[in-house]
């Protein structure tokens, strides 16, 4: 150690001002939580106030197949219309349902209930849990993984064709749009 800055002591006011912040955010957040201060306003209860409806709005069911594709099967009609075959770019899709089965196991629910995915009026995109009450705002999560859900109501939409008749089938990712994972370059 340098013989100059032996003789230096951190400052007490910056070590006060650290301790003001932390008990401010102490009581702040304990003053939300025992009723004193009124809690944020969420997004659901931001649509509600504001009377904003779902454009589309579909029930779905996901389910792993043996070779690794990814089923998506809509509830209302009782038909797979969605096939996403292994290596197509699922990882979000699966990763959020792993959180939802993760939960309906800590709620002790059955694991095979629906999930409705929500396009709203105000360009929200919602994931509503029946089973838990869960609410998934997925555009939080960025526009590439948004749209991973977002396509599953496109036939859906208004003016769209409604249910397929032979399920679609996600396209696998080609290796030149993605040489990192594809060992190139």
């Amino acid at each position: 150690m340098s013989a100059e800055f032996t003789n230096e002591r951190f400052p007490k006011s910056a070590l006060y001002a650290a301790g003001a912040l932390i008990l401010v955010s102490i009581a702040t957040v304990g003053s939300i939580r025992l009723g004193l201060l009124p809690a944020p306003e969420t997004a659901p209860e931001s649509r509600m106030r504001r009377h904003v409806q779902p454009t589309v709005t579909r029930d779905f069911r996901f389910e792993d197949r043996a070779d690794g594709a990814l089923l998506v099967t809509d509830v209302a009609a009782n038909k797979l219309v969605f096939i996403f075959p292994p290596g197509s770019n699922t990882g979000f899709i699966r990763g959020v349902m792993r959180g939802l089965m993760r939960e309906r196991r800590l709620h002790e629910v059955a694991r095979t209930g629906p999930v409705t995915v929500a396009q709203w009026a105000d360009g929200a995109l919602t994931l509503t849990d029946q089973s838990t009450g869960r609410i998934i705002e997925l555009g939080s999560f960025g526009h590439t993984n948004r749209a991973a859900f977002a396509q599953l109501l496109v036939p859906y939409a208004p003016g769209g064709p409604g249910v397929p008749d032979q399920p679609i089938v996600g396209k696998t990712p080609a290796a030149a749009t993605m040489p990192f994972l594809a060992g190139e370059g």
